[in-house]
């Protein structure tokens, strides 16, 4: 590349990755940056506490207890007026997805179990705490009715809707194909693409140009587990999912996206995620040498939402810890 065509780029991307956009920076004065030590966080890797807990599980009964950014993510305006609906946000990636949005001051609606209740109470007196409108929306996904019911709720008290994030999921470790049962899988679908069909469908309409729908997938869509068959299966399919419907609303101006995570410290793992062996060691065969804390995917999340990302549709943006493929 020519010299001086290196100095544009290179300033153009500069400009970019610094500020964010023209309306956003106008709606909330940009907070002054916060500088951030190289040093690696000290999280915590294998072995691990053997623990179980049943289906849903809460991070607060988790043993270490993970990160979602309560005490360390600092916004900067990036999503200033911007409006979320997060399901499976009381806690793993989408608590830490919705403490994120909302300190770049998004108002955001959370979509839960019931039975998390516990959990999601914190993730709304941390959103509110940052000064955002919090939506609490619990109810089953697996549920078509309630899904489209959780999208009017969040449109309606929010107002509208501009950033959809499916992101609640569930993950069973099955040995054998003798023994996953047709309704195990089918709790499997029913959470992971049944409800991922529905409640797009339903925020579509809702949705205007420069909207954002981020999926969260995995590098088990690239790099399958033999015990996670099921699983697998259905994060393979919301790729192809997220790279055909970016297509259908590109013209539309609505941007379509996922995360692929590698392992992450999250009450999937302990409600069945992973057997007791694997979970004591979970995470040790990838190349930093142990899980991600949610609060480390959250930065992906607020990317893709933001304004910046005006061009990036139909991508698979990998945070896997140097595993995966996407």
């Amino acid at each position: 590349m020519h010299a001086s065509r290196r100095r544009f780029v290179g300033t153009v991307a500069a400009g970019i990755a610094a500020a964010p956009a023209l309306a956003q920076s106008q709606a909330a004065p940009s907070a002054p940056a916060a500088s951030r030590s190289l040093t690696p966080p000290p999280y915590p890797g294998p072995p691990f506490p053997r623990q179980k807990q049943e289906w849903p599980g809460l991070a607060g009964r988790m043993t270490p207890r993970p990160d979602h950014g309560e005490s360390t993510y600092r916004g900067t305006g990036r999503l200033a007026g911007r409006r979320a609906l997060i399901t499976g946000a009381e806690s793993g990636i989408g608590r830490a997805v919705a403490i994120a949005f909302a300190r770049e001051g998004a108002d955001v609606a959370i979509g839960y179990l019931p039975a998390e209740e516990a959990d999601a109470r914190e993730v709304i007196a941390l959103i509110r705490q940052a000064g955002r409108n919090a939506v609490a929306l619990p109810g089953d996904i697996r549920d078509e009715a309630f899904c489209k019911k959780m999208v009017e709720q969040a449109v309606r008290q929010l107002g509208g809707l501009d950033i959809l994030v499916n992101n609640a999921a569930r993950q069973q470790s099955i040995d054998s194909i003798l023994d996953l049962t047709t309704a195990e899988l089918d709790w499997h679908f029913k959470t992971n693409l049944y409800a991922l069909f529905w409640i797009t469908k339903a925020a579509v309409p809702h949705l205007p140009p420069g909207a954002s729908i981020i999926t969260t997938a995995s590098v088990q869509a690239y790099d399958p587990s033999p015990n996670l068959l099921a699983y697998s299966q259905t994060k393979a399919a919301q790729v192809a999912f997220t790279k055909s419907l970016a297509k259908q609303l590109g013209a539309k101006g609505i941007r379509v996206n996922a995360v692929a995570p590698g392992p992450v410290w999250t009450p999937l793992q302990v409600t069945g995620g992973q057997t007791q062996e694997n979970l004591e060691k979970f995470g040790g065969d990838s190349p930093m040498k142990r899980p991600a804390q949610p609060a480390e995917l959250a930065p992906a999340y607020v990317a893709l939402a933001a304004a910046d990302a005006s061009y990036t549709t139909g991508q698979v943006y990998g945070v896997a810890g140097g595993s995966g493929n996407p």
